[in-house]
Formats: structure tokens, sequence, C-alpha cells
């Protein structure tokens, strides 16, 4: 389905909808693909793109969370390794296991770290993806190259799930329309309609072209992340605050720093948090940080603090000390944690979800992460048919395989994600004698990649397809501005655009992307691109 058929579907519905969900990041994905799957008429609105804020800017981990026992919230455990066994049985193509490593130092780190990992296993039951072990101090050298042998005593292996996020919540949106559902982006809901007094719809803005119009519904959804109060304000001016908001940070860095297939995982940080150095698509993800935040916001960035954070904690671990030069990317993402008043700190906050029924009948879904998001969306479906007096249909996801499932053999580069629908990708490459060429010498990705995203996966900007549609911006930022021009050139002649659209969109591009490239030159990039756009553009005309 392209944008233009949803936004006609989200217009012409004569009967309304069951349930529009507001919000398409993983919460609002999982909640509208559980209700179209009971068979419910389902519309999704997202104000900007699909999985813009919180749902991209992961640490890439499907996952019970290990110090979550150390909270005693065995429950959240228990229920999140469930759901990773679900997702994959749900979508092999979007999901892998990856060897973790926890580095012994102390004489009772391998009984503690140890008998913490057995009670994660054990809790995976059936669904566990491997037994965890005792290693010794070669076998952790031989897993972990680089890491720093001082003090070594040994480690402990285990498995756990690593996906990528963005290309989930793509799969999702397809998923969603595979049952019959709708779902827009840069569509923003600026009022809740009522009558008399109860939510019945919403007055919706199409962002592209300022059209507004107003879309009636049974039951109305609120999960829209980090904005959930802000949406809840809309209903009510005096509701109170129920989400919390942290930041996690993260640093991308080359392979080099920690070669091989394996993760290193630090149990405990400074600041209480787990610290994780992850292989993803030929990089390195270092992460996160827990950092509390007054507002929410689409574009958080790393604070400075945070950064050096990520730094000193790698290089006390790994030989090769990592600095500022060295980072391809920098993001951070914000957490909407379900929680209220004084804590602590929020890394003590529970990752557990919450759902709320507002006197008008607004349903509202807070907190969890993308490990649990099919089990938040069955929640929300079920208490939304309550509400909306829908007729009752049993859930259907938790053996629902996702769109492009395969079990076929993939390698572990980015074009897995793509599952079953590999061929057709392969196929469109071949329409044009450019396609299949690389997208930029330091990229995985091709032309043909860009197409396939404006065509089949609702990209609009050049933001979409290099931040989400493909991880370029993640992998390396100032590649990804390189990049922009020949990407803005290509979109402009699927989307009809014209030359003013290419130089705002690579301008605007390349102000978001010197935001990932923390305290490095702000001025040699751009020019690098704009020799690149003229090049390009010297073959490409555009309509």
């Amino acid at each position: 389905m392209t944008r233009s058929e949803a936004l006609a579907a989200a217009q012409e519905s004569a009967r309304g909808w069951d349930v529009i969900v507001i919000g398409g990041g993983a919460t609002g994905l999982g909640t509208a693909v559980d209700a179209a799957a009971r068979g419910y008429r389902t519309l999704l609105l997202e104000q900007n793109d699909f999985a813009k804020a919180t749902s991209s800017r992961s640490t890439k981990l499907i996952h019970g969370g290990i110090r979550y026992l150390r909270q005693a919230n065995v429950s959240l455990v228990r229920e999140s390794l469930i759901e990773r066994g679900l997702l994959f049985r749900n979508a092999p193509h979007l999901v892998r296991s990856r060897t973790f490593v926890v580095p012994n130092h102390r004489r009772l780190d391998a009984a503690y770290y140890g008998a913490g990992l057995k009670l994660y296993d054990l809790l995976a039951g059936r669904l566990s993806l491997g037994p965890s072990k005792l290693i010794s101090r070669e076998e952790t050298l031989q897993l972990l190259p680089t890491l720093r042998p001082e003090g070594l005593r040994g480690g402990v292996r285990y498995l756990d799930g690593q996906f990528d996020d963005a290309r989930l919540a793509v799969c999702l949106l397809r998923t969603l329309a595979d049952l019959g559902g709708t779902g827009a982006n840069y569509v923003r809901v600026v009022s809740l309609l009522k009558s008399p007094g109860r939510v019945c719809g919403v007055a919706a803005r199409d962002e592209e072209s300022g059209n507004e119009f107003e879309i009636r519904a049974r039951a109305v959804i609120n999960a829209t992340g980090v904005f959930a109060d802000a949406m809840r304000h809309l209903d009510a001016a005096d509701s109170r605050p129920l989400v919390t908001l942290s930041q996690g940070a993260h640093v991308v860095l080359d392979k080099s720093f920690l070669p091989g297939d394996s993760a290193l995982m630090i149990p405990e940080t400074d600041d209480g948090r787990v610290l994780f150095a992850i292989p993803w698509l030929n990089r390195v993800v270092v992460g996160t940080t827990d950092t509390a935040v007054a507002e929410a916001g689409l574009e958080p960035r790393p604070l400075d603090e945070e950064i050096e954070f990520l730094l000193q904690h790698a290089s006390r671990y790994l030989t090769k000390t990592p600095t500022r030069r060295d980072i391809l990317s920098a993001f951070a993402g914000l957490r909407p944690l379900a929680a209220t008043g004084r804590k602590r700190n929020t890394s003590e906050i529970s990752r557990g979800y919450a759902l709320s029924v507002s006197s008008s009948g607004l349903i509202t879904i807070t907190g969890g992460k993308w490990t649990t998001y099919r089990k938040m969306g069955e929640a929300a479906v079920a208490l939304a048919a309550e509400v909306g007096g829908l007729k009752k249909a049993p859930p259907r996801t938790r053996e629902l395989k996702l769109h492009g499932w395969s079990e076929e053999a993939r390698d572990d580069s980015h074009w897995r994600a793509y599952g079953a629908d590999l061929g057709m990708v392969q196929a469109l490459l071949q329409e044009h004698s450019d396609w299949n060429q690389a997208l930029h010498p330091r990229l995985p990705y091709t032309l043909g990649e860009v197409v396939w995203a404006v065509r089949h996966e609702m990209a609009r900007t050049v933001e979409d397809v290099l931040a989400r549609r493909t991880r370029a911006l993640i992998l390396d930022a100032r590649a990804s501005l390189e990049a922009a021009p020949h990407v803005a050139a290509l979109m402009a002649k699927e989307l009809g655009r014209d030359e003013r659209w290419v130089a705002e969109q690579s301008s605007a591009f390349a102000e978001l992307a010197r935001g990932y490239l923390p305290g490095q030159s702000r001025t040699q990039p751009f020019a690098v691109s704009n020799r690149l756009f003229n090049s390009f553009n010297d073959s490409t005309h555009l309509t």
C-alpha cells in the first residue's frame, strides 16, 4: 500500500474504523498488527516517520534483560524471554542469536554471574537459545580478542537475541497491510473527536499537504511513547503525567575495536547500567547510558558527558582505546518509562508497561521495550475491544508469521532483513544499470534499495531512507551525509519532486547528520556531498 492509498483509505472508510492507533513506533505498530489480526478495521497514524524516535534508537537487542534479575523483576525477565523466543519463530529473517561474554575479574564473579545466567536459561524454558557456560581465561580472550587481559580470570558465555529495530518496524507496517489494516506516516493527530464526551475518533492533518480531516473510530489507542502525556493532554488538560523520560546514548565504532562475532557485556557500570559492546552490521555498537530527561523530542542528541562515559568505559575493557575521532556515529533515544514521581535514578525504573483508560475512553499504553511489543499490543487491543464494544475476537499474533517470513539460511548482512522479499529486491536492482551500484564505498547498501524503500516502504524523505529504511546514518554518519544527494536525486524521480526539493532535502539531511558526529568538522562533509550531488545530477534528470 502506498501512502496516497493509505490516506485515501483513512478518509473514505464509510463505516469508520474499529480501532485507530496513534503512534508508529514499536508499541503502536504491534498494537495495530494485533488489532488487524483479530479482524478489526484498523488504522494507524504516525506524526512523523515510522520508528522515527525511540524505536529506531535501541541497543538492537531482543532480550530478557539480565540486569532486571538483579532488581528481582523475575516476571519481566520471564515475559521478555518468552517474547524473544516467539519472535525467533515468527520473524527468523529479522532476529539472530548472538554470543555474549561476561568477563570475570574477581574471585566470586564466576559463581555470581554463572548462577544468574543459569536462572536466565531456566526462565527461557523451551524457548531458550542455548545454555550459558563458564569459560576459561583463554576461551574468553579467544572470543573477545581485544579484551584487556589484565586481571582476567575467565568469563561466562551466553546467547541472546539481536535485531535491526527500524527494519522490524517496517516489517510490522507491511504485516499490517497484509492483514487488511492501514498505516500512514506524516499524519499528525491534532485533536480528539468526542460525542458526547466520549472519544469517537480523531482530527488529523496530512503534514505534507496541510489538509485536515476527521476520522471516526469505536476505540482510540494512544501508543505515542515519549509523547503519550502530550496526547493525553489533548484529551484532558489536567491529565496527570504517566511517563518518566530517560535517555540512552550509543556510539558506533569500526569493527576493529571488537573483531569476531561475540559481544562484550559488563554487568554494572558507574551509573548502575549494563554496558554492551556488540558487533552489528560489521560495526560495533557501544551503549548505553541512562540519563534523566525533562522533555520529549523527536531528535534527541547524546550529551557530551554521555559520550565521554561510553568512551571511558570502553577503554577500560578494550585494548584499542576509542576516542571521539573513532566515532562513526553517535545516537540517542528516549525511553518512555511507565513511572512517575521521584526515583533514585531512572535505571531503577521497571521496563514493564502500563495501560490506562481516561474518563472519555482514550486508551493509553506506556512503558515497555521492543522485546515485549507483541505482548503490549495484545493487552492494548483486548482493552480497546472492551472499551469500544467490539465483537470479542481472540489474539492471533502469538503464532503469526511476520511479513517476509523465511527460514532460508541467510548471511548476517543487511540483506537478511528483506526475508522472502529479497528476490523481488534483487529483481528491482536489475531494472536499471545503476541500481546495483553501491550507495557509498563505506556503506553496504545499493541505489536500488532507495527505490525499493520509496515504492514499497513509504519512505518520503532522505532521512527516512538513510536513517531507517537503511541504517546508513547509524553505521557511518559521514558516509551517509556524502551519499544524501544521490538519494535525494533518485527519490525525486520516484516521487515526482523538483530540484528545489532535492536541494532542501540534501541540506536538511546534512544538518541532521552533523549531529551524529560529535566534536568533528562540520564543513568538509557538506563540500564533499555537494561535489557528489553535482556529478550524480549530470546523469539524473529530475521530473
